[in-house]
């Protein structure tokens, strides 16, 4: 069972003095399982608690080094009739099975190389998948690491390692931290290591990544003491762990985990090939944001998981904010308002929306947290608390934050400890702002209208808004020139822009508040015509998120908006904007506003949008690769992508000059497989040739994609058959499943998805229910699937698949 709230609380009552001295043995990783010694030491006021420990097998338990009776479910070992008041030692030992899904003692086998590597990859709910614990985020304590694996492989863990040979490495004893932030990794890395204010600092990553990570070395090393000496400016606090290791990882589920000390981030932010600019900034703001757990979350930790936001949000703003202003990635803003803040409207307008701060009781156990870990506690949080910087001030804030630290460090905090520590930072009345935007779901519409030609501001909703509006003068063939941009305060009381009448006008322009925009026609015509003609990216960016929502919200039809995409794609010169917009139109637009059969039609107008901005762009190699990317994606041309792929076989370039790297070439393998232009003995040859990972995973979307019924048969076999099929195989496979112009051929699956997943969901856990959910058919449902879908959430499944379900169908 899931750990509630009530058993928590009693069980944090009663104990104190909690420490771990974890002992692992991973000298077999052919085998089924590791070894693990536990020794955890606690003092209790009552007789009776539990350790977790999942999956066990020969357990043993010692308290005070006698073996103790005690009752074992699988899940939790009982322990009763302890001394109290004094100190106990609980020693547990048992064999762990490794797993391949992410949650857990993760083992992977490179392809590239035969190498293994384990890591062990933590989070709520899943230490007790490696060691015995009491596992739960407000019992932090310190931990010793003490790893025995292959003398020829390095092992990271959270403290320094103190010494190491022979095979078995020994950490440093951890300051006070939560057993969810425990890591172990252990392979053959390749490491690039030195020092920086008197700390060691590494990057890691697999050994047949080893050119990658040499190529990318200068930029992470400068970015991770950018970021590092940032954060030492704008906090009092001092970092306060004895290293900081950061290790591209295999299989991990999340963007990254900010296990301090040795933060894991998933290896496919290490790509082979040309690193374009939108992801050297998405890895510079995601290497920003888990530097930021090392104060909020790590040496400062929520007492219970309704203050997930205080480890999230913060570190989702801190992140975007640091890696800017600390590291110089000047388009951080643009990633934030074109890719992130979208999902968080459209997460605050499900039924599954919360507060970003919900109450304590609206958590009720582990599993009801786990879906909160969502767009509304990261980039809804973000741009919350970016409206809190700029409706307080920053000197307010970071005193606040500052104080926060100083309070609670190596403990557990909650809203209330912050909002004390703000209030008395400041002047304005925080109490009341958190009321109205932390304490309640939803969001405002922030409305312009006219009077006599005169800009009126008002608000749709409750809560106060401070941001920018920006007024300009439009020619008659839409060039856009800006005349004045200020700072205003929307509350209760219409905001008259009397020295901008006749004057086109676009409030938040830079996305300072969280609210939705309802432009006046004067202002929605000048951007549906001059939209590409505008010169700031940021205003730019805050009007096609305008549009999204227009159709999201069915006051835009399609095909107007598609007549937006073919005046406008080709001519954006951001490739962060291209991209977002690229991903929003067919992820979103394409299968939730789009009529079942229509796909192709829509597909058309991308891939002649993208066709325009390559030929229009070709000088410019972001945008061109931008461009390349959709054309992949969207084009029918077999003799176009045929001649791409012959030349990235040679390792070379498009006639535009974009180099066609691994990915790309895997990008047009699944696209002609989808065409039906590939048969699998040619995908066969592609994997063997790459021999990676990365072809693995290829060569399986694109067998997937292919139009057949045997196909589509053999990719939801391996799906739903292989009881140990691994997150990214699951994935991998998914994708290539579901091509929406194949709806007729994949209408059989759909019911199967809908009704075998619950079971699959169950089997194998917490985190593989999201990468289930995560596998949701990529198409147009017709009414028919529409109604299997409501028919499958009448029935039982685990709370992480349900969550996804629901969302879906309010999505749809």
């Amino acid at each position: 069972m899931s750990l509630t709230l009530d058993e928590a609380r009693a069980r944090a009552a009663q104990l104190s003095d909690v420490a771990y001295d974890i002992e692992l043995d991973l000298t077999d990783p052919a085998a089924e399982t590791f070894g693990c010694r536990t020794r955890v030491t606690f003092t209790t006021t009552g007789p009776d608690t539990f350790l977790e420990l999942s999956g066990a097998r020969d357990l043993e338990v010692l308290v005070d080094g006698a073996p103790a009776p005690t009752s074992y479910d699988g899940r939790r070992i009982a322990l009763t009739g302890l001394p109290t008041g004094v100190p106990v030692r609980v020693e547990v030992t048992a064999r762990v099975p490794y797993v391949t899904d992410g949650d857990g003692m993760h083992r992977f086998t490179d392809p590239a190389d035969g190498e293994t590597y384990l890591s062990a990859y933590l989070g709520m709910d899943v230490s007790q998948r490696v060691f015995a614990c009491f596992d739960q985020v407000d019992l932090k304590a310190p931990v010793t690491m003490t790893v025995h694996a292959d003398p020829a492989w390095t092992v990271l863990a959270n403290g320094r390692a103190r010494e190491h040979g022979d095979g078995t490495w020994r950490f440093a004893t951890t300051p006070p931290i939560p057993t969810n932030m425990v890591v172990v990794c252990a392979g053959p890395w390749h490491s690039v290591t030195w020092e920086h204010r008197g700390l060691p600092f590494g990057w890691h990553a697999r050994r047949s990544l080893a050119a990658e990570l040499d190529r990318d070395a200068a930029e992470l090393r400068a970015l991770t003491e950018g970021c590092f000496d940032h954060y030492a400016e704008l906090l009092a606090e001092p970092f306060v762990f004895d290293s900081y290791d950061q290790a591209f990882v295999p299989g991990q589920n999340w963007g990254a985990l900010e296990t301090p000390g040795c933060v894991t981030y998933r290896d496919e932010l290490l790509p082979r090939g040309r690193v374009s600019e939108p992801m050297r900034v998405r890895r510079a703001t995601i290497v920003a944001h888990e530097m930021a757990h090392m104060w909020f979350g790590n040496l400062v930790t929520m007492r219970w998981w309704e203050d997930t936001w205080l480890n999230e949000s913060f570190a989702d703003y801190m992140g975007y904010r640091v890696a800017r202003d600390g590291a110089g990635y000047a388009d951080t803003l643009v990633a934030h308002e074109a890719r992130r803040k979208p999902r968080a409207y459209d997460a605050d307008l499900r039924g599954s929306t919360h507060p970003v701060a919900p109450r304590a009781e609206d958590v009720p156990d582990v599993d009801a947290a786990f879906n909160n870990f969502d767009q509304i506690s990261y980039a809804k949080g973000n741009s919350v608390l970016r409206q809190l910087v700029t409706w307080l001030g920053d000197e307010a804030f970071l005193a606040g934050v500052d104080a926060h630290l100083a309070a609670h460090r190596f403990g557990n905090a909650t809203l209330a400890d912050f909002v004390d520590a703000l209030d008395a930072a400041s002047e304005r009345d925080v109490r009341g702002w958190v009321e109205a935007w932390l304490r309640r779901s939803g969001h405002d519409t922030i409305r312009v209208d006219r009077d006599g030609g005169v800009p009126v501001l008002t608000r749709e909703g409750e809560r106060p808004h401070r941001l920018r509006v920006t007024a300009y003068d439009v020619a008659p063939g839409g060039a856009w020139t800006e005349v004045g941009s200020r700072f205003v305060d929307v509350a209760d009381e219409p905001v008259r822009l009397e020295d901008w009448a006749g004057r086109v006008v676009v409030p938040n322009s830079h996305g300072e508040t969280f609210a939705r925009l309802r432009l006046d026609p004067l202002s929605w015509d000048a951007a549906r015509a001059g939209l590409s003609g505008l010169d700031d990216v940021a205003v730019r960016t805050v009007l096609w998120q305008h549009a999204f929502e227009l159709v999201q919200s069915r006051l835009l039809p399609v095909e107007e908006y598609a007549d937006l995409v073919a005046t406008h794609l080709p001519a954006e010169s951001h490739p962060e904007l291209l991209e977002a917009v690229l991903e929003r139109t067919l992820d979103e637009v394409l299968l939730r506003r789009t009529a079942p059969g229509d796909a192709e039609w829509l597909l058309a107008v991308v891939a002649a949008a993208c066709a325009r901005g390559l030929a229009d762009g070709a000088g410019d190699p972001e945008r061109a690769l931008a461009c390349t990317r959709g054309l992949i994606a969207t084009a029918t041309d077999v003799d176009l992508l045929g001649g791409w792929l012959a030349a990235a076989r040679a390792g070379g370039r498009t006639a535009e000059g974009v180099e066609l790297t691994p990915g790309l070439l895997w990008g047009i393998v699944h696209r002609l497989a989808e065409l039906g232009a590939l048969d699998a003995a040619v995908i066969e040859e592609e994997r063997r040739r790459d021999g990676t990972v990365d072809g693995e995973l290829g060569a399986a979307r694109a067998l997937a994609a292919r139009p057949t019924e045997e196909a589509k048969a053999e990719a939801w076999a391996r799906m739903a058959d292989d009881p140990e099929v691994s997150n990214r195989l699951y994935a991998a496979l998914a994708a290539g499943l579901w091509s929406p112009g194949q709806t007729d051929l994949l209408a059989p699956y759909v019911a199967r998805y809908l009704a075998e997943s619950p079971g699959i969901a169950e089997r194998r856990g917490q985190a593989f229910s999201q990468v289930v959910g995560r596998a949701f058919p990529a198409l147009a449902l017709d009414p028919t699937q529409v109604q299997l879908l409501r028919d499958a959430l009448d029935g039982e499944m685990p709370p992480v698949l349900r969550r996804h379900w629901q969302d879906r169908l309010d999505d749809l």
